[in-house]
């Protein structure tokens, strides 16, 4: 069998521009590509760290506008060197956050949520 990974990760969002400028600018994401669906309605951006068999962020414009407070999805998880950091930067700027405090797990992951900006859950992970 052949080895299996998770591929991308979709988030519909309503304003693609401002998921971009989001998710490059706040959350560290470099944007891969940028393309118009073959029904000419939908928009697709594809946003990653740089690595070519990484697993992506793809965000949907277009296909429901109708989305749940939490978003389309209800989160995913980037990993960070320091969560600690991590959580200090993103204070200083205007993030919504959904934990107001790192949570550590028993086997020593950390962790912290915010809010993109279509309300989906982002993970801030550190192992």
């Amino acid at each position: 069998m052949t080895k299996k990974r998770v591929d991308h990760v979709g988030v519909m969002v309503k304003d693609i521009d401002a998921s971009i400028k989001f998710y490059t600018e706040i959350i560290g994401f470099e944007l891969n590509g940028r393309i118009t669906h073959t029904n000419g309605v939908i928009q697709l951006a594809f946003l990653g760290f740089g690595n070519s068999d990484e697993t992506e962020v793809e965000l949907i414009q277009g296909y429901n506008d109708s989305l749940p407070i939490e978003g389309k999805v209800h989160h995913f998880a980037v990993t960070v060197p320091d969560v600690q950091a991590e959580f200090d930067r993103l204070k200083q700027l205007n993030v919504s956050f959904i934990d107001q405090e790192i949570t550590t797990l028993p086997n020593g992951y950390r962790y912290f949520f915010v809010s993109g900006p279509d309300g989906e859950w982002i993970e801030l992970f550190q192992r």
